[in-house]
């Protein structure tokens, strides 16, 4: 199974596409990452589009089975929020759109699926990425190696839900 994560900023949106299985072997293997970028002098309008044109074709060419688009939980900063949100809202629609399986992870879910510890460095939860997929190095920029992360939270996440099905969920 393929997933696609992606890290949503409207400067810098990263994604990384990881294969895995639910078979309970902890075994993920980097396929793709990298980052759209914009030009931050370029009017917010024509860089989400820019941004959903740039993850329409990645949707087309890696053909994941499902999306994860970390979710804007807290921000300091409203001129930084609201554009990470703006292009989480291009992603997460066309994920559904498109078709796919959307799921959102904030930051502390990924890094206690990922090392094990809620609060875990931003360092640490590279570290544990290029581990868990047998890289040798760290991805690079940062933003590809969060958007691997967000892949393999959804690899650890549905398959403990697997294992341990909530009774009476709706």
């Amino acid at each position: 199974m393929f997933v696609l994560g992606i890290d949503p900023g409207l400067t810098r949106c990263g994604y990384g596409l990881v294969e895995g299985s639910f078979d309970g072997v902890e075994s993920f293997r980097a396929v793709r990452a990298g980052t759209v970028e914009t030009d931050h002098e370029t009017p917010v309008e024509e860089r989400l589009g820019q941004v959903l044109v740039e993850l329409r074709r990645l949707l087309d060419e890696t053909k994941p089975d499902a999306v994860v688009v970390e979710r804007v939980f807290y921000q300091r900063n409203a001129k930084t929020a609201i554009p990470v949100a703006q292009a989480s809202g291009v992603a997460v629609a066309l994920a559904s759109a498109s078709g796919l399986a959307v799921r959102q992870f904030n930051a502390q879910e990924v890094k206690l699926a990922v090392t094990g510890y809620g609060a875990a460095s931003k360092a640490q939860v590279q570290g544990m990425v290029a581990r868990l997929c047998g890289l040798a190095d760290i991805p690079r920029p940062a933003d590809a190696a969060d958007a691997l992360a967000l892949a393999i939270t959804y690899f650890v996440v549905v398959r403990s839900e697997r294992k341990y099905p909530v009774v009476g969920r709706a």
